[in-house]
């Protein structure tokens, strides 16, 4: 810069200037210090160790298909979820279950719970009939219109 020098302080500090935007804008990050002198010409940068970019989340693997739950091919009736949430066979841990196979239920009559946002909805039967299959485990998750039970509804419904 010895160019810059004839020309006075003013030239200096302008070519400093130039010199530091060329860094800057080829620099992958800003500096962390700067100090810029004109008289005796001087450049002064410090960046911080590198920083390593927080990690990118790996997508998480697509979870199974699992064949959904259908009940086998039959003429019974079909109880279903009328919301998603969290199937319970029983009232409460350890009582028996409002229905089992081989019961007859009335229309009305609760035969399960499905638990959703911390609220417990008693699942009724819409017909009467026989259960003659539990589609669901206790604990299960179930979706929106899912089969719960099977009932034989010959001339009960």
């Amino acid at each position: 810069m010895t160019g810059a020098d004839q020309q006075g302080p003013a030239a200096t500090l302008a070519a400093l200037h130039a010199a530091l935007d060329r860094v800057l804008h080829d620099a992958p990050r800003p500096p962390t210090h700067v100090v810029v002198r004109s008289g005796g010409e001087s450049i002064e940068l410090t960046w911080s160790a590198a920083v390593a970019p927080p990690p990118v989340p790996e997508a998480a693997p697509p979870a199974p298909v699992e064949a959904e739950r259908q009940p086998a091919a039959s003429d019974g009736h079909l109880v279903r979820a009328p919301l998603v949430g969290t199937f319970y066979a029983a009232p409460e841990p350890g009582a028996p279950p409002f229905v089992a196979v081989g019961d007859l239920v009335e229309a009305g009559q609760q035969v399960a719970i499905i638990e959703a946002m911390k609220l417990m909805n008693p699942i009724e039967a819409d017909r009467a009939g026989r259960v003659t299959a539990v589609l669901i485990k206790n604990g299960e998750g179930v979706g929106y219109d899912e089969p719960l039970f099977e009932l034989d509804c010959d001339g009960q419904g």
